[in-house]
């Protein structure tokens, strides 16, 4: 199948960097280019193949998911003609590569993730928040939210439904949801799709390169130019800042371009992606809150 691709696009799949060094980051953004000359299961596939050397198992689950929000800004040819654009249609807007100099600037003034906690306007001890109080404030009132235990197993209802269950998810979409279920990009109904997800409310960095003290460092940097609401242990390797999104969402849109440059994920960027669910719980750990404002939630 990849022998009939272009040269360049079988020269890009045949560098999946090693496991550990940013394997997740290059499905995302190879999945944007092999979109303009394959179908979604077709990239799937290749890119299941390419990562089988890379140094661990990678699910498919986790390929489909990449594929999934790289449809959202795929790389278009100039002149192609995609399904539902015009001739004329613009190439999809591209996210920045990341500023090694800028990185290591902001990421030089000793600032770590112990800081993150005495920074929190909430004590964050043992009587401090839990995760239904924390996500009554994120979402006030009852809205539709959309939580999984896993990431292939969402549920989308009202807030009070998952009332003194939500400790026990993994996932969370970090907006409302505006209805149950919406149709996905395959024509399927779904109940966690940008069909049927509401406004952004916050939006999430995350990272997949870096200590934690770094990820502090930048969040902190970042927390400069947006209101940063929460951040999250992912109980792996990365802290998840949540963000209170501007009304624009183009400013939403410069903000988030920044923290790719720096280094976040420009996954978490799809309105309808999971994030961890704050106090919830992983199989290898507890994903702990480290840094709480409610006040940037009203």
């Amino acid at each position: 199948m990849s022998e009939q691709l272009p040269s360049f696009l079988r020269d890009l799949i045949a560098c999946v960097p090693p496991a550990g060094t940013g394997v997740h980051a290059w499905l995302f953004k190879v999945s944007r280019q092999l979109l303009a000359h394959r179908e979604p299961v077709e990239v799937v596939d290749l890119l299941q193949a390419a990562t089988e050397g890379c140094g661990r198992l990678v699910p498919r689950r986790e390929i489909e998911s990449a594929v999934e929000n790289a449809r959202a800004c795929a790389w278009q040819p100039r002149g192609a003609i995609a399904k539902g654009h015009p001739v004329s249609a613009p190439p999809a807007r591209r996210w920045p590569g990341l500023d090694v100099k800028l990185r290591a600037s902001v990421v030089s003034g000793g600032f770590e993730r112990a800081d993150l906690w005495e920074d929190s306007p909430i004590r964050l001890d043992s009587d401090g928040p839990g995760t239904e109080e924390i996500v009554d404030t994120l979402f006030p009132g009852n809205p539709l939210i959309c939580v999984g235990l896993r990431k292939n197993h969402a549920v989308t209802a009202s807030r009070e439904s998952f009332r003194g269950r939500l400790a026990g998810h993994q996932f969370i979409v970090p907006s409302p949801m505006a209805a149950l279920t919406g149709k996905n990009r395959d024509g399927r109904e779904s109940p966690r799709c940008l069909d049927n997800v509401g406004p952004r409310r916050f939006v999430v960095a995350e990272f997949d390169t870096g200590t934690n003290d770094e990820h502090a460092a930048i969040l902190s940097h970042l927390a400069d130019f947006a209101p940063l609401a929460l951040v999250v242990h992912s109980g792996g390797k990365s802290l998840h800042g949540w963000f209170r999104a501007h009304q624009d969402e183009e400013i939403t849109r410069r903000f988030f371009e920044h923290a790719v440059r720096i280094g976040a994920d420009p996954a978490t960027w799809t309105r309808c992606q999971f994030v961890r669910m704050p106090g919830g719980r992983r199989d290898n750990g507890a994903q702990v809150v480290w840094f709480f404002n409610p006040g940037v939630c009203q």
